[in-house]
């Protein structure tokens, strides 16, 4: 197999991975805010610290999304290793 064409073919299989964690976050969001909606049921006095605490984690959720998708775009659009295999080959 040529050696471009197996760097083409696990970046592609790192873009999917990769973008499997966006699928992933919804549901890790939703169990954030489920399980907040939860303690705030519970306690209704500790509301505000449970909802800074919420949105703290519902960010930090939606950058492990958004850090995905950068990967799966960079991997798919700006492929170092394609870059670095043509000069060292004299090709490019």
């Amino acid at each position: 197999m040529d050696p471009l064409a197996l760097i083409l073919v696990v970046a592609h299989i790192c873009a999917v991975v990769s973008l499997y964690n966006g699928i992933v976050t919804p549901f890790a969001q939703s169990k954030i805010a489920v399980t907040a909606l939860e303690a705030i049921s519970r306690q209704p006095a500790a509301s505000g610290s449970i909802t800074s605490t919420m949105f703290i984690g519902l960010a930090m959720a939606e950058t492990g999304g958004i850090y995905g998708l950068l990967i799966s775009i960079i991997l798919l659009f700006a492929n170092p290793l394609v870059s670095i295999y043509t000069s060292y080959m004299g090709l490019g």
